[in-house]
């Protein structure tokens, strides 16, 4: 009774035994207390109790267990031997156990033991420990009570002992270095060794003693330059570095460094002068020596030795030489004061270092005067103005040399040596002062030329002075008659007026420096002309641009402010028409220009071909002058028409040819001008094709300017040569090829003979009849012009016809013909030119006493070989051509 469910026994309710009924655990509960009850079966039944304690006896069924499985600690490597470590301790629940504890595992090289003390296990350092060899240690330590066991493990860091101090590789360094070894460049590093680790092995660097050019760094021991070197101050350094760890205590060691600083070229060569001046005369012959200069360098070795030289430098254009190792300059050719007198010379020291250091130095050398220069006058030949009407005996001019030396080498006196006579001027002797002796006037004469020395004993030297006077106003303007001509061509096809300026009044002042001004006094009411008051400009009035001649005289006045003259102006309008310009004709003046035929020879060539041409001067009418550009000489082509003597028509321009070719020599003698043949005419060269006949065609052109001369403005018509090709008369075809035979209608009449010739036929008429079909009888007709040949006169007759009378000359009836002439020696009859160009036809009967002579000549007016002749040459007749 009084038991738990739980309670591990029962019992037999026979017997009384007591039983196990579950498992016993000492560990758990080692005592059960419970009472048994005895009861029997009688009624009333009767029982009895009793206690009973049971207690459970211990079994070895328990192993040992430690409170920790892990243990850490940490351990200096010096620890004495016997040093506990440390104490674990494992729980074994059964009773009375024994307990022991073994290291069995993780004891390299036997350094721990372990002692069972007091139920723990207490782990000591039975041999020394060494850092280097083992760090650290795991250890196994097992619990047992002899028949089961446990397990846990011990963590020993060992620790190091700061047991080294710091060694150095080398006890003694040895570094060099550039003195020009930038300012925080690392020199060297050295470094010291410490076997020990941790805060023990962390080594600081120190300098023992100050030196500013050099620093270390305390941690990485690079020894860094903190001050510019110079290898001239100090050549070497010897740096005390030491070496400390950072144990307790600390250890320390000492090395010596030391530093050879080496020479660079950073020193230039410095002169012992910061300049140098030098003297020497001009004529010291070539290498002489002008003064030494000297430099030295606080470099050493090659760095340190100089040379000089002029390179790069100024040697005054190689007028100098410096010799390299003494620095004497010298002369290099003969020099001269007067074009260099001062030499401003720069030389170089330099040294031998790498790179070379240069220094520069200015030499200024004098160069001392010789009289070795004659006197120089501003050139050979020059001017000097002089006004005119200077006062005599006044000072007109100084004329002056300068002498390139100085000093006595440069007095200089003066003189007049040429073109002084007679004598008009003087010379100051030393002040080169012009007087000038008598009155200078610039009209008389506008310049003088002399020759004036200069001397500098005993050099000399001449120049050529012009003197040329300035002009003052003391003189009148000039101005005489003139005329103006204006060949008015007026045209439908374009209008040629000239509005512009056509040219200038021809006045002009002596005195060259007046200004002129012109005006009309009378005469230009009208204003037909327009005048620029300042320049003389003139200009035609629009009022002129009609086809009305005219005559008109004016006075122009010209001042030049103080002195005034008058002239007269005739103004002539001459109207060119196309009737004028078809029979015109242009002819060559050799040695001949515009300007000279119109002043004066106009007038002359006017005289000359009226006198030619038996008609008044005042009926030839020159329309243009132009200077021949196609010709080598000086050509002048002269372009007019003129009037017949009587019935109011021009000549053509054939009968102008001819006349005034055969009339050359007499045109040449009565104008005193020299008459070239005439030019060809632009279809002579026959450049229509087939039988094509050339016409020349000449057109106008009146656009060109005036032309002036000191007498006329003259406005030329220019003539322009053209041609053109068409069928000339008794050729068809479309291109002319074809002849035609004009005789085949029988166009004789009263029983002529038709008789063909080139581009036409020939009447030859019986007795009595006339004309060009023989249409005129004499006996039956009457009276019509140009019937009477050769000036006869004709006369109708009462009873019908008329009749001729003929002059005197030997003219046959009853038409006045010439059928026969004699000759004097030298005479000759002019017939117009044969022009036939594919057929000619020529008869002729002729008598005479000469054995040799001309019978007839055909050919052109400019005595070119371009022609057609019949001669008698030793009594017999020939025929001569030429096609040129």
């Amino acid at each position: 009774t009084g038991i738990s469910a739980d309670t591990p026994f029962v019992v037999n309710s026979a017997t009384g035994w007591i039983t196990v009924s579950g498992p016993l655990d000492r560990e758990s509960v080692e005592h059960y207390f419970f009472g048994v009850e005895a009861r029997d079966h009688g009624s009333p039944s009767l029982s009895a109790s009793a206690s009973v304690t049971i207690t459970v006896m211990d079994v070895n069924d328990n192993r040992p267990e430690f409170t920790q499985k892990e243990y850490f600690i940490r351990l200096n490597e010096d620890a004495a031997v016997g040093t506990s470590v440390l104490s674990v301790t494992a729980i074994d629940r059964d009773v009375n156990s024994a307990i022991t504890y073994q290291i069995t595992g993780g004891n390299t090289r036997n350094r721990f033991s372990i002692s069972t003390q007091g139920g723990t296990g207490l782990i000591t350092l039975s041999l020394p420990l060494d850092y280097k060899q083992e760090r650290r240690y795991v250890l196994t330590v097992t619990a047992s009570d002899r028949t089961l066991r446990d397990n846990c493990h011990v963590h020993i860091n060992i620790t190091d002992a700061n047991t080294h101090r710091p060694v150095f590789q080398s006890a003694h360094y040895s570094v060099s270095i550039n003195e020009d070894r930038p300012v925080g460049s690392t020199v060297v590093v050295i470094s010291a060794t410490d076997d020990d680790v941790g805060e023990n092995a962390r080594i600081t660097y120190y300098l023992e003693d100050n030196v500013p050019q050099f620093r270390i760094d305390p941690d990485s021991g690079a020894i860094t330059l903190q001050a510019e070197l110079d290898y001239e101050d100090q050549v070497t350094y010897t740096l005390a570095i030491t070496a400390k760890d950072n144990g307790i205590p600390q250890k320390a060691d000492t090395t010596y460094v030391e530093i050879m600083v080496n020479d660079v070229n950073d020193n230039a060569p410095q002169f012992v002068s910061p300049h140098y001046q030098g003297m020497i005369s001009e004529d010291a012959p070539p290498f002489t020596s002008v003064l030494q200069i000297s430099a030295t360098d606080r470099d050493a070795h090659t760095n340190g030795r100089v040379q000089y030289t002029f390179q790069n430098g100024e040697d005054g254009d190689g007028d100098f030489t410096i010799e390299p190792t003494s620095g004497i300059i010298r002369t290099v050719r003969r020099l001269d004061r007067e074009n260099v007198p001062v030499y401003e010379l720069t030389a170089y020291a330099v040294d031998r270092g790498i790179p070379a250091q240069r220094t520069p130095v200015h030499i200024q050398v004098t160069i001392q005067d010789v009289n070795d220069n004659a006197p120089v006058f501003p050139a050979e030949e020059f001017e000097v103005l002089v006004k005119e009407n200077s006062i005599v005996g006044s000072v007109v001019a100084q004329i002056t040399a300068v002498d390139p030396d100085e000093g006595p080498n440069a007095q200089i006196m003066y003189q007049i040596v040429e073109g002084n006579i007679p004598e008009i001027f003087q010379m100051d002797i030393f002040s080169g002062e012009l007087t000038a002796l008598i009155d200078l006037d610039y009209e008389t004469r506008a310049e003088y030329v002399i020759v004036v020395q200069a001397t500098s004993a005993p050099l000399v030297s001449r120049a050529t002075v012009h003197i040329k006077l300035i002009d003052q106003n003391d003189n009148s303007p000039v101005l005489k008659n003139f005329q103006i001509l204006f060949n008015n061509y007026v045209s439908n096809k374009s209008n040629t007026f000239p509005s512009g300026v056509i040219g200038k009044v021809p006045a002009y002042d002596p005195d060259v420096s007046d200004r002129l001004f012109y005006t009309f006094e009378r005469g230009n009411e009208l204003h037909l002309l327009i005048v620029n008051q300042s320049s003389g400009e003139l200009r035609l009035s629009r009022k002129l641009d009609n086809n009305r001649p005219l005559v008109a005289s004016m006075l122009v006045t010209v001042t030049d402010g103080i002195h005034s003259v008058t002239a007269q102006c005739v103004l002539r309008v001459i109207i060119i028409t196309e009737d004028m310009l078809a029979n015109s004709i242009t002819v060559r003046l050799e040695n001949m220009w515009q300007e000279r035929f119109l002043s004066p020879l106009l007038s002359t060539f006017l005289e000359g071909v009226a006198t030619v041409l038996a008609t008044p001067k005042e009926d030839i009418f020159i329309f243009n002058i132009q200077n021949d550009t196609d010709v080598g000489g000086t050509v002048l082509n002269v372009s007019f028409s003129a009037l017949a003597p009587r019935g109011g028509r021009y000549f053509s321009s054939e009968e102008l040819q001819e006349q005034l070719y055969m009339k050359r020599m007499a045109l040449t003698g009565a104008s005193m001008l020299e008459v070239l043949p005439f030019d060809d005419n632009v279809c002579l060269r026959e450049p229509c094709q087939n039988y094509m006949k050339c016409i020349s065609v000449l057109k106008f052109d009146s656009s060109a300017p005036f032309i002036a001369s000191p007498s006329t403005l003259f406005r030329p018509i220019h003539p322009i040569a053209g041609l053109r090709c068409r069928c000339p008369q008794g050729f068809t075809g479309d291109y002319c090829e074809t002849e035609i035979n004009l005789c085949y209608s029988n166009p004789c009449l009263n029983g002529g003979i038709c008789t063909r010739r080139e581009g036409g036929y020939t009447c030859v008429c019986r007795q009595h009849f006339s004309g060009e079909n023989c249409e005129v009888d004499s006996r039956a007709g009457r009276c019509v012009p140009g019937v009477c040949r050769n000036g006869g006169t004709c006369t109708n007759s009462a009873d019908g016809g008329f009749r001729c009378q003929c002059p005197a000359g030997g003219f046959e009836s009853p038409f006045c013909e010439l059928s026969t002439r004699s000759f004097p020696p030298r005479s000759f009859v002019m017939f117009r030119g044969l022009r036939q160009r594919f057929h000619l036809t020529l008869a002729l009967s002729f008598s005479t006493v000469e054995p040799s002579g001309l019978l007839l000549y055909n050919g052109r007016l400019n005595e070119r070989h371009d022609f057609l002749a019949v001669e008698i040459i030793r009594g017999q007749v020939q025929l001569k051509y030429s096609t040129g």
